[in-house]
C-alpha cells in the first residue's frame, strides 16, 4: 500500500480531530473520568508535557514560542505563564475554539494567540523556540524530518518534538488498538527506529547542522512517545 503524502495525512488528521474524535479529546484533555486505557494515555501525555516544559527556560519573557499542533492548549498556556508570547497552531477549528474557551485571562505577562492552520505555515513568523508534542507521530519518517526542517528554518534556539519509537511493545499495542470500533480509531501512528531518525536528521540539508541535545522516552500504558531536543549550533 503506498504511503500517504504529508498533505494527505494532514487531511486525515484534520477530519479525525475536528469531527470524528473531538468529544473524546475534549474529555481526555479535561479532568473528566475516562476509561482505564484512556487514563494511561492522559497520564502519559501529562508526563510528556512536563518533560518538554522542563526543557524550556523557566523565564521566557521576551521570547516567541511556536506550539505546533497545540490541541486544547495546555502546553501553550504553561509557556505563556512563564512570559512567552506563544503562537499556538492546530488543524482543528473545534480544538482551537476549546483552547480559547479554556485559556485563563491572567497569563502572568505572557500571551497566547490560538490559530487554525498548518504548523508549517510561514504566517506566524519566526520563533526562539518551537514545540511539536505528538504532532509528527502520524507521519512517516522522511515527512516528519522535512517538517522538523521547516520548523528549523523559523526557529533560533531549539526545537522540542516527539515521535513514536519503533519497539515490539508499541507494535503490540497498535495491534490491540485495531480492536477498537473504527469510529474511535485515530489515523495510524508511524513508529520510527531511533537510530533511523538520527540518521535522517543528520543527513537532511536543512536540519543536519542542528545537534541532538537530549532524548527521553515516556511510556505509560497505551502511551509511548519519545521526546527529542535539537539545538542550533
Amino acid at each position: 500500500m503506498p504511503r500517504l503524502t504529508y498533505h494527505q495525512r494532514r487531511g486525515q488528521l484534520e477530519t479525525y480531530f475536528d469531527r470524528t474524535a473531538v468529544e473524546a479529546w475534549t474529555r481526555l484533555t479535561s479532568d473528566a473520568p475516562v476509561g482505564r486505557i484512556r487514563a494511561t494515555v492522559r497520564a502519559g501525555r501529562t508526563d510528556m508535557r512536563r518533560t518538554l516544559l522542563d526543557w524550556l527556560p523557566e523565564d521566557l519573557r521576551g521570547c516567541r514560542l511556536l506550539d505546533a499542533g497545540c490541541g486544547t492548549g495546555a502546553l501553550a498556556i504553561e509557556a505563556a505563564r512563564r512570559g512567552a508570547h506563544v503562537a499556538a497552531v492546530d488543524l482543528s477549528p473545534r480544538l482551537i475554539n476549546l483552547a480559547r474557551e479554556r485559556a485563563p485571562r491572567d497569563l502572568n505577562g505572557g500571551h497566547v494567540e490560538f490559530m487554525v492552520g498548518d504548523m508549517l505555515a510561514a504566517a506566524p513568523g519566526r520563533f526562539d523556540y518551537a514545540v511539536a508534542m505528538d504532532s509528527l507521530i502520524h507521519y512517516w519518517a522522511p515527512d516528519a524530518v522535512r517538517a522538523i526542517a521547516g520548523l528549523a528554518a523559523r526557529t533560533q534556539h531549539s526545537i522540542l518534538f516527539t515521535f513514536a519509537p519503533k519497539t515490539p511493545l508499541l507494535a503490540a499495542m497498535h495491534g490491540l488498538g485495531r480492536l477498537f470500533p473504527r469510529s474511535d480509531r485515530a489515523p495510524s501512528i508511524e513508529p520510527i527506529p531511533v537510530a533511523a531518525l538520527q540518521r535522517l536528521l543528520a543527513s537532511d540539508r536543512d536540519v543536519g547542522s542542528w545537534r541532538v541535545a537530549r532524548m527521553k522516552r515516556v511510556a505509560c500504558g497505551f502511551y509511548t512517545s519519545q521526546a527529542v531536543e535539537i539545538c542550533s549550533r
